[in-house]
């Protein structure tokens, strides 16, 4: 029978010894009710996924209302938020996370909804003032300011259209219309199309291939406008109550909707869908709320859309995978709803806003098989 071996240290603290070819030190943390260092010998190992500095990071102290909307620039390398204080706040995504922009001049009413130029180096923002505006994000000055609706405008998509590289920005608004402009830091002063819904519009989405618009409106429905013909092509149906946000999946085959209901629907848009309904997927989990605000849901792009995210009025964002329509996760973290969502475009990483006027960056496990 073997001795035992020696007792531990007067001091009390439990040792665990490195193994070889341990992890590197940002993977690990020190468990101790001590606050002397040296006591701190306990260590636990996280597995890593993304380049993030830490699991979770908050970014906050740049807004003083809700943020409406919160998107990734095409290289993940930058993050735009807007907020219903009327203000564009600019980050960085990885360390030292910082916040290099605060832009407030855009506009004279809550900032809605936004999205990062495809082809050049200008943001897209539209407001409850009514008004799409292009800012120069070398400079922070706006270039163009466009009198787009005659209502408050709920949402805006943009597209390059095919062979002439030309930028199309599509906006939806109170007014029943939808309303193609051509993008960039210059322009023409009227829209390229204009559709006539006869419904308030309260989100648009471009096709994959840019000949499309899908229009959520107040009538329960998502319509498709062939864009080209300036015509309504069919019709989405599936929701009780009003669709908040649309979102196309990376592939262009499956749309994602969330609506008033706590209902989230994924529509499948491909020319011959097996079901007759186009309903692929038909999700629960993230509650809607009472207050009516526009959730904002995105598909997860660095396994080409396997899973897709919605904010809810629990202050939880909902996360589930596609092809079972399962929740592989309930995370918490915000004060309030979070009204938006968006997945980093090369790791598995989620940026959430809410209407605690604080942005959430964090990693989730990547997918099996990716």
């Amino acid at each position: 029978m073997s001795k035992r071996g020696a007792s531990p240290p007067p001091g009390g603290a439990i040792i665990k010894r490195a193994r070889s070819g341990s992890p590197a030190p940002n993977t690990q943390i020190a468990i101790s009710s001590s606050n002397n260092e040296r006591e701190q010998g306990l260590i636990r190992t996280i597995k890593r996924t993304s380049g993030l500095e830490a699991p979770i990071i908050s970014l906050s102290g740049s807004h003083s209302a809700e943020i409406m909307s919160c998107r990734f620039d095409p290289t993940g390398q930058n993050i735009a938020a807007c907020s219903a204080d009327r203000s564009v706040s600019l980050w960085r995504t990885y360390a030292s996370n910082t916040n290099y922009g605060l832009i407030s001049n855009l506009h004279k009413a809550p900032i809605l909804d936004l999205q990062w130029s495809l082809a050049s180096q200008v943001l897209y923002t539209v407001s409850a003032d009514h008004i799409l505006a292009v800012t120069d994000l070398t400079t922070g000055q706006r270039v163009r300011k466009l009198h787009a609706h005659r209502g408050i405008i709920n949402s805006l998509d943009i597209t390059l259209a095919g062979g002439a590289g030309v930028e199309l920005v599509a906006t939806g608004a109170d007014d029943g219309t939808i309303r193609v402009w051509e993008g960039g830091d210059e322009g023409p002063k009227h829209p390229v199309s204009v559709y006539e819904l006869g419904c308030p519009v309260t989100s648009v989405c471009w096709s994959a291939d840019g000949t499309s618009i899908y229009a959520g409106a107040l009538d329960n429905e998502i319509h498709v406008i062939d864009f080209r013909k300036n015509e309504e092509v069919y019709t989405l149906m599936g929701h009780t109550d009003t669709p908040t946000s649309l979102s196309l999946s990376p592939n262009g085959n499956y749309l994602l909707s969330p609506s008033f209901s706590s209902q989230t629907i994924i529509h499948d848009v491909r020319p011959f869908s097996p079901s007759p309904n186009r309903i692929h997927r038909v999700l629960m989990g993230a509650p809607a709320g009472f207050e009516h605000t526009l959730l904002r849901g995105a598909w997860s792009k660095d396994d080409d859309g396997r899973r897709v995210g919605v904010g809810g009025a629990d202050r939880t964002v909902c996360i589930w995978e596609v092809e079972s329509g399962k929740v592989l996760y309930k995370l918490p973290g915000h004060k309030g709803t979070v009204t938006a969502v968006d997945f980093h475009p090369k790791e598995p990483i989620i940026l959430t806003g809410s209407k605690d006027a604080t942005m959430l960056l964090g990693e989730i496990e990547p997918t099996v098989g990716v």
